[in-house]
């Protein structure tokens, strides 16, 4: 099951996030596949402050994991595997955040196969006309 959602521009990715968030209410863990530049991390963003992230969200493209606070729904994680092999993600215990109850969104996922379970939300972003195609598959 899918739903694709379009952008036209950054004002469009504030209320997709929202929308997002209500078609997959029963998901914490999500997967963005995306070249790069194409705006995960924005989206990301856009996520964490309808998730009342009260932190600075930023990209972990250096730190791997970013940890968030919000004010009533626990902890989100923000996950750059970019410049991670699969090993290193088991070696800083990955397995335990994306098994765990908190949020978790992933960029890069495709580096760590293995730790990618079935009840994980897939989020594929591409430009097309120019134009942000965010697709939703449960």
């Amino acid at each position: 099951m899918s739903v694709k959602f379009f952008a036209n521009n950054l004002t469009d990715i504030p209320n997709i996030a929202q929308q997002i968030l209500d078609y997959t209410s029963k998901y914490k863990k999500f997967l963005f596949y995306a070249d790069m530049g194409v705006g995960k991390t924005t989206l990301i963003k856009a996520l964490s402050l309808h998730l009342n992230v009260v932190d600075v969200v930023s990209s972990p493209t250096f730190s791997i994991v970013n940890e968030y606070h919000t004010d009533n729904k626990g902890k989100v994680y923000h996950f750059d595997f970019y410049r991670l092999e699969e090993e290193e993600a088991y070696d800083m215990g990955c397995e335990e955040y994306l098994f765990g109850d908190d949020y978790c969104f992933v960029e890069w996922p495709e580096n760590i196969p293995s730790l990618i379970r079935e009840d994980m939300v897939v989020i594929k972003m591409h430009v097309e006309d120019k134009k942000r195609v965010i697709e939703v598959i449960l």
